[in-house]
């Protein structure tokens, strides 16, 4: 790149305080009431309601003008490739959500069909994911546990679970919660809550569905081993599973365990061939699909369940379930659960469709992308599906494919729907262990994003910091309370560096109007009798008595001495005072003076006076400013201190000016009072460099004064 000239520029105005400001700039005082602001936000004109139609649902708006030429045939190869990705994710994820596998293909085919309705990322693959599906999973074990449906077979007299109650009752505890989450989304999507999802930084998201991912991996390895492990719940629930599974891995199941361990190596290979192979071929192998047709071969080729004990699927019902509307006297037990749910599917998904909007040059908007997950969950709860967020894998595979439109998605539903009514059936004897091995093969770019531990480490350790700490506490207090935890902490980062920010004394860059740090640059220098403070951080209360702190001692003296030694020096000079009146009135008294009226010029001046502040310390700054550019807003904690400085300072010749103020931190010294008829707008300025020139004049007028003073003393 060519080496920039340097220009330079000259400006000749006035200094200008706020006051001066306001009159050349003609400031607005006008402000919009809250029952305008009402009026013209539920007023409705043709062309609003036409707009808000279509931002409602999107569909009415791009597929009347879907270029088919352009986009019908790359949208058809990317929804067949994601609905046959679909099938074994699907039924895999189920397993995580403890519900039967064919729930996990109503959860790929309603919700899809819903979000391509409302949705407004062209390239999102809206289903099944392994994070919501093991936070359902816990929902589901949690409120219809295994113990709760055991039963006494008197055939071989022992205890049995009712297995068919036992997936109803979870079946209805999924819908139910999937419904109250969906309602969460459309709640704060219509009260334009999208805005939510700032809360979830990057490291947190990453952090959090890493540690979710543990918790899926564990899950599953009951799947791998072919154990049957005691369900836990709450803190710590995944540190007791794994001693548990580790207890019993003598009693593994060693079909169950070939299967898993040949399945888990040829996807590995498989997809490292597909890695290999993805720009010499259009559409990735199916590799999952082609390992479930396999393995259902397999299996009922050599039955595998009835020689070797190795735990199939089951019972696969074609057709679709009717609509019904969930179990409300669940809601009461799901409302935290769905909250989170809601929370953590809309994270991932606006995330993921912010980084292909930017990409592709369009634009998502959050709050409809709320509503859209919303209803997606909420119909999709009617319809007995479990919660629902966009995978990235499948996304990946919707783009590289050709997909450029949400008509992709449609067309995997499509082929869901196909699976479900006609073939589904087929996939009755294949093994569980298989869709755990997908599960924990898809898990493989989850456990990549422990790299960011050291590239955070480089680049922000705070951010490392909120990362391991989300990873930890997900681990420990599983994915839902964990996700609370985690907010906290990450909103308590942000806390403790506005409560310890960088506090500066500023120094002017010669023979220019920018200010910069002393302690960063070699050639500032500080301006002469003047101290120029600013704070990197907004000033409220948390950090409010620290700023005054130190500001105190940056200022190079000891303000509370000062004042202290004042206030003595005052003190002493009343009683003094007293004492010489005393002294004059008794005198008077003697001479027959009535005492009781008021002393004369005469005979005041008999009274000997102290005088206070006779001459100034010259190592005391003539003026402060203090640069309050950082500063967002103040609360009444920050005004109080900054009233606080101004009065202490002032009561030892120190004046204090306001610098860089923005127009609400303005509003707000206003609404607290902070003006009056002593103190006005004129001590605050609109840069650094109009207080420091105003300073620099007064002090120069000042001096002169004190010049003819002493000089009319001498003479």
């Amino acid at each position: 790149m060519a080496e920039r000239r340097r220009m330079s520029y000259s400006v000749h105005r006035e200094v200008l305080d706020e006051e001066a400001m306001d009159e050349m700039g003609q400031k607005s005082v006008s402000k919009t009431s809250l029952r305008e602001k009402v009026k013209k936000s539920v007023r409705c004109s043709g062309h609003q309601m036409k707009s808000c139609l279509l931002g409602t649902v999107p569909i009415l708006s791009w597929l009347p003008r879907y270029p088919i030429r352009e986009n019908a045939l790359g949208d058809l190869i990317s929804g067949i490739s994601v609905g046959i990705m679909q099938l074994p994710q699907g039924m895999a994820y189920a397993l995580l959500a403890s519900v039967p596998p064919v729930f996990g293909l109503y959860s790929s085919f309603y919700p899809v069909l819903i979000y391509f309705i409302f949705g407004t990322s062209k390239h999102i693959s809206v289903g099944t994911y392994a994070v919501m599906s093991v936070m359902i999973g816990g929902v589901t074990e949690r409120l219809a546990p295994d113990s709760k449906f055991m039963t006494w077979d008197n055939v071989t007299n022992t205890s049995i679970i009712d297995t068919v109650a036992r997936d109803d009752e979870r079946v209805r505890v999924a819908a139910a919660v999937t419904f109250v989450s969906g309602l969460f989304q459309i709640l704060l999507g219509l009260v334009q809550f999208g805005f939510v999802v700032t809360y979830l930084s990057e490291p947190l998201v990453r952090g959090y569905t890493t540690g979710a991912a543990i918790h899926v991996i564990v899950s599953q390895l009951k799947y791998t081993f072919g154990v049957n492990p005691v369900r836990h719940n709450g803190p710590l629930s995944l540190i007791y599973t794994v001693l548990e599974i580790c207890y019993l891995l003598p009693q593994s199941n060693i079909g169950t365990l070939v299967t898993s361990v040949i399945t888990i190596l040829g996807l590995i290979a498989a997809k490292e061939l597909n890695a290999f192979l993805g720009k010499k071929i259009p559409v990735p192998i199916p590799v999952e699909l082609i390992a479930i047709v396999i393995a259902t071969v397999i299996s009922w080729q050599f039955y595998l369940q009835q020689e070797y004990g190795v735990d199939v699927v089951g019972v696969i019902p074609s057709g679709l379930q009717p609509p019904v509307f969930p179990d409300t006297s669940v809601f009461g037990q799901v409302i935290g659960d769905g909250f989170a749910l809601s929370v953590v599917g809309y994270g991932i998904a606006i995330s993921l469709g912010r980084i292909f909007a930017l990409k592709y040059g369009y634009k998502v908007d959050s709050n409809q992308e709320l509503v859209a997950l919303g209803l997606s969950n909420s119909i999709g709860g009617i319809f007995q599906c479990f919660t629902v967020s966009c995978s990235m894998s499948r996304t990946m595979v919707q783009e590289s494919a050709g997909g450029k439109t949400q008509v992709a998605g449609a067309l995997s539903a499509v082929v869901i729907l196909f699976i479900t009514l006609w073939i589904g059936s087929l996939f009755e004897d294949l093994p569980k262990a298989v869709l755990a091995a997908i599960i924990h093969v898809n898990l493989h770019s989850m456990m990549k994003q422990f790299l960011d531990i050291p590239a955070l480490w480089k680049t922000n350790r705070v951010d490392m910091l909120v990362w391991v700490a989300t990873f930890i506490l997900t681990l420990l207090l599983n994915p839902d309370i964990g996700l609370a935890a985690s907010i906290g902490f990450s909103l308590l980062t942000v806390i403790f560096r506005t409560q310890l920010p960088k506090y500066s004394i500023l120094g002017q860059v010669p023979e220019t109007d920018i200010y910069k740090p002393l302690d960063e640059y070699h050639q500032v220098r500080q301006v002469p009798g003047i101290l120029i403070f600013r704070s990197s951080a907004t000033l409220y209360f948390a950090n409010a008595e620290m700023y005054q702190e130190t500001l105190n001692s940056k200022s190079g003296f000891d303000i509370t001495k000062l004042l202290s030694a004042k206030k003595k020096l005052e003190a002493k000079k009343q009683r003094h005072e007293k004492k010489e009146a005393k002294r004059v009135k008794k005198e008077l008294k003697k001479n027959g003076v009535d005492v009781n009226r008021e002393l004369n010029m005469e005979e005041q001046n008999h009274v000997s006076v102290i005088e206070v502040d006779a001459e100034r310390d010259p190592s005391l700054p003539r003026a402060i400013v203090l640069d309050l550019g950082p500063v967002n807003f103040l609360d009444t904690v920050g005004v109080k201190t900054l009233r606080s400085i101004r009065r202490d300072y002032g009561e030892i010749g120190v004046e204090v000016f306001l610098a860089g103020c923005q127009s609400g931190v303005v509003d707000n010294l206003q609404t607290a009072g902070f003006f009056n008829d002593k103190v006005t707008k004129s001590c605050l300025f609109t840069t650094v460099h109009d207080a420091v020139l105003y300073c620099q004049s007064a002090i120069a007028q000042s001096q002169s004064m004190e010049y003819k003073e002493t000089a009319a003393t001498h003479f």
